[in-house]
């Protein structure tokens, strides 16, 4: 086996992205404190073609050189807006005809292994503060949460990682025709 070059990969370029169909998803970061955090999603956003980035409260918004360092130009490429409050994102995302989901663990969650995507639906997922998760008057105002079941002694995992998750299990139930880039 042999490592692909970079010109071997036939990427799109930040053109050729925005005018690509997307993936029916828009990511929401409700507080999330940590810039590594928020570059990681924007580069995982990116790679998924999500069809949109909103970056709520104290959530950072690019330009920003600690976001760039993990996103590595994906802030550039991906559709991302900012809300002072995610409930009003949450609301307008509604609004817009998403199905609202909180990642959280709550009573009555599906867990992450059981839900499967619609794929004539259009979803948003709401991922949480690092410390504190999604805020309860987010979940309240959500149309359901999912939980990824977790086995260790850890009841949390990294909001990134946990992002990345989150968004593959989506692409694997909503086929993206990628074969026409």
């Amino acid at each position: 086996m042999r490592k692909l070059k970079i010109t071997e990969m036939n990427r799109l370029s930040k053109e050729e992205f925005k005018e690509a169909e997307k993936l029916p998803l828009v990511v929401v970061l409700d507080n999330v404190r940590s810039l590594y955090n928020v570059g990681s999603v924007f580069r995982t956003c990116d790679a998924f073609r999500i069809e949109k980035l909103c970056l709520c409260g104290i959530t950072a918004q690019p330009p920003h050189i600690e976001i760039h360092k993990t996103a590595l130009g994906a802030e550039d490429s991906v559709e991302w807006y900012y809300y002072k409050d995610t409930i009003e994102c949450v609301q307008d995302l509604k609004k817009e005809g998403y199905c609202v989901l909180s990642i959280e663990q709550c009573e009555g969650s599906t867990m992450l292994n059981d839900f499967r995507a619609d794929s004539s639906s259009r979803y948003a997922v709401v991922m949480g503060n690092e410390v504190k998760g999604v805020q309860q008057e987010v979940v309240n105002q959500s149309d359901g949460c999912i939980e990824i079941p977790q086995f260790g002694t850890k009841h949390s995992m990294n909001v990134s990682v946990t992002t990345g998750m989150i968004i593959w299990e989506f692409a694997k139930h909503i086929k993206l025709d990628i074969s026409n880039r």
